[in-house]
């Protein structure tokens, strides 16, 4: 189940080395990690949570828009995507899609930026039309894209969108909602004439690869995941390892600034619990890749090994002992001759 091939950095081709236990180690050791099973408690309503929300999304109408956009190349047309999501959000994305004549429906891919970014530049996305896919990009709500944040929710605002709703109610959780944009946008993308719904797939990076998998559990349809370092995983595992940092560090900064005792600490890690990834993992029914470096300080390995380990799903990993969170050589190459697979 687990991929055991280490990449090592600046040759061609690649050289492959086995497991060993000397590897550099900033979390568990590789075996405890194969069998680690996550800190964060889940919620005993976590599956009616998810059921009211999947209701709540399957009543909005989405008043889809799409705008062909200023950047156009051959063979495909590019538009902004607009769609209302949960809460009366107008949400964007990028939707590039091939102009072919000998195809009547293509796969598609959904891709989820890392956070607090954007669904970037229209030209990264011909990769995937060069091999025939459909591209959707999401832009979260209130990250750096076009998404509108409507907000609305009681208590802190300053920064952080994990935290977003902890004061108010679990069902106003910011990640409840984007969850189900992403949700949203794949079942729009499998509406489109063109694409061929039984091949749609998801990808991301960090944030994105925490969506990707939240996608895929929330959208049984999606065929095929690629993960890689999936952000949004045990916050509890985080805090306790004094990681609080970098993309987690609005965990520490909510209990810093709102209880400082940690008078909540078991109400605040439950209610993130309904957000939590690892819980929604064994709901994925499509085949996943993911890649994890084991020298990730912002998403620590132990964390998305919580995922991981709770996938019920066909499933692969690839390890890189000496990266964290940083681009993975060869990693995209392998991604992509994974979506092409039968």
């Amino acid at each position: 189940m687990f991929q055991t091939t280490f990449i090592k950095e600046g040759r061609d081709p690649l050289v492959v080395r086995p497991v060993g236990n000397e590897m550099p180690m900033l979390d568990m050791p590789l075996e405890q990690l194969k069998g680690y099973d996550g800190r964060n408690p889940k919620p005993d309503d976590f599956a009616d949570y998810w059921r009211e929300a999947l209701q709540e999304l399957k009543a909005v109408k989405a008043d889809i828009k799409m705008i062909p956009a200023s950047f156009q190349v051959a063979g495909a047309e590019c538009f902004h995507l607009y769609f209302t999501g949960v809460r009366g959000a107008r949400v964007h994305a990028k939707y590039v899609r091939p102009i072919r004549r000998d195809v009547k429906h293509h796969p598609a891919v959904v891709l989820f930026h890392g956070y607090t970014g954007a669904s970037g530049d229209w030209s990264d996305k011909l990769k995937y039309l060069s091999l025939g896919y459909a591209v959707f990009a999401l832009d979260c709500r209130g990250q750096g894209g076009l998404s509108e944040d409507p907000g609305g929710v009681v208590g802190n605002t300053l920064q952080g969108h994990i935290i977003r709703g902890l004061d108010s109610s679990p069902h106003d959780l910011l990640f409840r909602h984007i969850f189900l944009d992403a949700v949203q946008l794949a079942q729009i993308a499998m509406a489109q004439e063109e694409v061929d719904e039984a091949q749609v797939y998801t990808k991301g990076a960090s944030q994105g690869g925490g969506l990707a998998l939240a996608c895929a559990a929330l959208e049984p349809r999606i065929k095929k995941v690629v993960s890689i370092y999936p952000f949004l995983c045990d916050y509890l595992r985080v805090w306790e390892m004094d990681q609080g940092e970098n993309a987690y560090h609005e965990i520490k900064s909510y209990f810093r600034r709102f209880d400082p005792t940690h008078e909540r600490h078991d109400e605040v890690f439950r209610t993130l619990g309904y957000i939590d990834v690892q819980h929604l993992a064994d709901r994925v029914q499509g085949n996943v890749l993911m890649a994890v470096g084991l020298m990730d300080a912002t998403c620590p390995p132990s964390t998305q090994f919580a995922a991981y380990n709770k996938l019920k799903a066909s499933k692969d990993m690839v390890i890189y002992p000496d990266y964290g969170h940083e681009s993975l050589l060869g990693f995209e190459d392998r991604a992509l001759q994974f979506l092409q697979s039968q």
